[in-house]
């Protein structure tokens, strides 16, 4: 029976130290192992993570989004390349809400960044195949965090640029980076406020060749646009460049920029204070997650929720009552 007890603990103890000790091997396994739905898994990632937390928070975190077609998958991999160049490690995760019925975009982004797929500094890693957009997040959250555990300095949160995952990516990293195409009149139009309110910097790509024209107007159009916004932050103001993915332009002065405002926010206290707050809000987040599956997953829940969306859906039963009765059901009074 001791044995018995012991063997999850144990095999926690050689993943951490596996971790901790670069293998790439024992860092896949312990992704997969935060990402199962399992609950005995469950309790075993956050044991896992739990050993870990002295050795997280060191790495820059920064968020990627832009529609497809702008070119992403090419910068992240230039991009990428140019900082191990420079001697850092870089790991670069997905949230990506289509993965339920993909299998995720980043499973062809890592064909595509072919230079960080063979680099021995980086790692790349899908999405879950399954879960809701805050299933996802939940689980590149703790990936994150198991990332930087094992030496990694630069976290790369790309998202698809569809729905609410810019949101979702902006309220866990540092530093929220948008690409956007040339031609900033129709793409001007289609732009959601909301994203250009959460971006701390705009990068016009595929400003190279004859597309350099076209990236300079969009960037004036964007700073017209971000000008009529009020600043999230006294301490900086999203800056818009152009750069070039493909040709590895201004990517360093990208970089730069990102520099200055980590040193920026950093001075002033926003920066740790942004990641306070951020952890906070994760914390309710989970526990939002996981009351609302312990409620659907509830036996008695379950035996009266049938009737109660049937009664909802005739107009029989007004919704505040059937929340009313599924809650007590549940064991809750509302």
């Amino acid at each position: 029976m001791a044995n018995t007890s012991s063997k999850p603990r144990d095999n926690i103890d050689d993943l951490a130290q596996g971790l901790v000790a670069g293998k790439r091997a024992a860092l896949a396994r312990a992704i997969t192992l935060v990402e199962s739905r399992r609950s005995s898994h469950r309790r075993q990632a956050e044991a896992l993570v739990s050993r870990l937390m002295d050795r997280t928070g060191r790495a820059l975190r920064i968020g990627i989004t832009g529609v497809p077609g702008v070119g992403k998958s090419t910068t992240i991999d230039t991009f990428g390349s140019n900082l191990t160049a420079a001697g850092h490690k870089v790991a670069v995760l997905a949230v990506d809400p289509t993965s339920t019925r993909t299998g995720g975009s980043i499973l062809g982004d890592k064909t595509r960044m072919a230079r960080l797929a063979v680099d021995r500094n980086a790692y790349i890693r899908p999405s879950p195949s399954a879960g809701t957009l805050g299933g996802v997040a939940a689980k590149t959250r703790e990936s994150m965090l198991l990332c930087e555990a094992a030496g990694f300095d630069v976290i790369l949160v790309e998202t698809v640029g569809i729905g609410q995952s810019e949101t979702t990516v902006a309220q866990m990293v540092d530093f929220f980076l948008v690409l956007m195409l040339p031609g900033a009149g129709d793409e001007l139009q289609g732009i959601k406020k909301g994203v250009l309110e959460i971006a701390d910097m705009i990068a016009v790509n595929k400003a190279d060749g004859e597309g350099a024209v076209r990236a300079r107007a969009a960037a004036s159009e964007y700073r017209a646009a971000l000008n009529i916004l009020a600043p999230r932050s006294k301490t900086w103001s999203p800056p818009v460049m152009t750069i070039s993915g493909l040709a590895n332009e201004r990517l360093d002065e990208m970089w730069e920029q990102i520099l200055t405002f980590r040193d920026r926010m950093t001075a002033t206290g926003e920066f740790q204070e942004k990641r306070a707050t951020q952890q906070v809000a994760w914390m309710w987040s989970l526990l939002q997650e996981r009351l609302l599956e312990a409620l659907r997953t509830n036996g008695s829940v379950k035996a009266l929720l049938p009737d109660v969306e049937a009664a909802v859906r005739e107009g029989r039963m007004p919704a505040t009552l059937a929340a009313r009765q599924l809650a007590e059901a549940f064991g809750v009074e509302l």
